[in-house]
């Protein structure tokens, strides 16, 4: 091989010809149970790169269908390898495409699919999946990030593929959130605007720092003594004995104004301090 291109023995130079010629090779035979094979197989690698899960199942599965595959998701010839690599992440030597494939299809069940279809001569349920998968997240949204790559996209075709959504608006709010300063786990955005912008625990947004938070406890504080109501806004406009009361800033957590997921910042203009009560009760609504 000269950068991945094969040479024909015959078109060799004669000092290489007689290189491999007089080249030894040691070779194995391997007999047994399936699972005697695979343990084998890990054996005889501990002292060189070791195989991954994949290429172990490739080779205690072996057969028309990994064949087949194989030339398929595992071919770094295959011109739509650069589209896939927008969502899929690895190698497509070491076989992560494929394995990538097979998780999707089989819904994270890679060897039992792989003993189930170990005969067939065909991999069209394998390669129509993959393709579905791909061609749904490209139709909702149409802007690529790098952080799209590696992301369960599978499990979010199961979860999500019968939802619909309107491209134009699901683009332009994964723009946005990825232009956000607040929004601290960009990868998160993806699942996030899919599942209707509900959990905004996978987008890590950030919160207010400590320093914010004891500047507007003490300015807070002292506007509820001289007003004589309790410095949890919310306790303020209540009936109960709670009306007046003043809370120590660990009692109290910073909040949002005017709410993130509304375009509230994460400013101290935009901070106050709500009782761990009020400020639980708001979180959760």
């Amino acid at each position: 091989m000269s950068n991945e291109l094969p040479y024909r023995f015959h078109a060799l130079p004669k000092d290489k010809q007689k290189l491999i010629e007089n080249t030894s090779l040691l070779v194995y035979e391997c007999e047994g149970t399936e699972s005697e094979i695979k343990q084998w197989f890990q054996t005889i690698n501990i002292a060189g790169i070791p195989l991954n899960e994949q290429e172990e199942l490739n080779a205690v599965y072996s057969g028309p269908f990994v064949t087949k595959a194989r030339a398929v998701f595992s071919n770094s010839r295959n011109a739509n390898v650069q589209k896939w690599s927008t969502y899929v992440r690895g190698s497509v030597k070491r076989q992560e495409f494929l394995n990538t494939a097979l998780n999707w299809v089989s819904h994270g069940q890679v060897e039992e699919y792989m003993q189930s279809h170990r005969h067939d001569t065909k991999i069209d349920e394998l390669q129509a999946h993959f393709n579905d998968v791909i061609a749904w997240v490209e139709s909702i949204f149409a802007d690529c990030y790098n952080e799209m790559c590696g992301l369960k996209w599978g499990q979010l075709y199961d979860e999500y593929h019968n939802t619909p959504y309107n491209q134009k608006e699901m683009t332009q709010k994964a723009a946005e959130l990825m232009d956000d300063p607040c929004v601290k786990n960009r990868k998160g955005v993806f699942e996030y605007l899919l599942g209707g912008e509900k959990d905004t625990r996978l987008l890590d947004v950030r919160v207010f720092d400590e320093a914010t938070k004891r500047r507007v406890y003490k300015r807070q504080t002292e506007d509820a003594r001289r007003r004589g109501v309790s410095n949890c806004p919310l306790c303020a406009l209540g009936h109960e004995a709670r009306r007046t009361k003043i809370w120590g800033e660990k009692e109290m957590d910073a909040d949002h104004v005017e709410a993130w997921s509304q375009g509230g910042n994460t400013s101290e203009e935009n901070c106050q301090m709500l009782c761990l009560t009020h400020n639980r009760a708001k979180g959760n609504r």
